[in-house]
């Protein structure tokens, strides 16, 4: 089972990742349905992690 610092670290590089490869975000000013999806899982494990401190 990964710890939080490892679940945060992950969804930030699955978020920085897609905006670098998808077209979509990368062309235009507005994000995909998918990278708000990521932000929003990136952005839950980072609140997760700060209560667990």
């Amino acid at each position: 089972m990964p710890s939080p610092d490892d679940a945060l670290q992950q969804a930030r590089s699955d978020y920085e990742q897609h905006m670098r490869t998808c077209r979509q975000c990368h062309v235009h000013a507005m994000q995909c349905a998918v990278a708000k999806h990521l932000l929003r899982v990136y952005n839950n494990a980072r609140r997760g992690l700060a209560r667990s401190k």
